[in-house]
């Protein structure tokens, strides 16, 4: 099982960028799927993108052309470029990990937009 940790949310203005982080640690297999999900009040918890473990992404119709994620598989971290943040993008962003049939949570990072 693997430990995730994620960093970076805050408080941001409408129109900011902010980028958050993912540190894995334990048992990474080199070719899972990792991914950015989300949960506002209220709302179920989204996808927001995803990244395997050869770099291809997928993203969410409302994270297109704003978010990028990345990830570095040496240092087993992954990250979520966010950009032209939006009020409605408010929640509590969680990371994840598939792999071996499992999925693995962090505990989420709190991003809240507001001017």
């Amino acid at each position: 099982q693997a430990r995730l940790v994620e960093s970076g949310g805050g408080l941001v203005q409408p129109g900011g960028s902010l980028t958050l982080s993912c540190a894995a640690s334990g048992t990474i297999y080199r070719l899972s799927t990792m991914g950015w999900y989300r949960q506002a009040p209220g709302n179920q918890r989204e996808l927001v993108a995803t990244i395997t473990g050869g770099g291809t992404a997928n993203y969410a119709d409302s994270a297109k052309g704003r978010f990028t994620i990345s990830r570095d598989n040496a240092k087993n971290t992954m990250y979520l470029q966010m950009n032209a943040i939006q009020p409605e993008d408010t929640a509590v962003y969680y990371c994840n990990l598939r792999q071996f049939g499992l999925n693995d949570w962090g505990q989420g990072t709190q991003v809240t937009v507001s001017s």
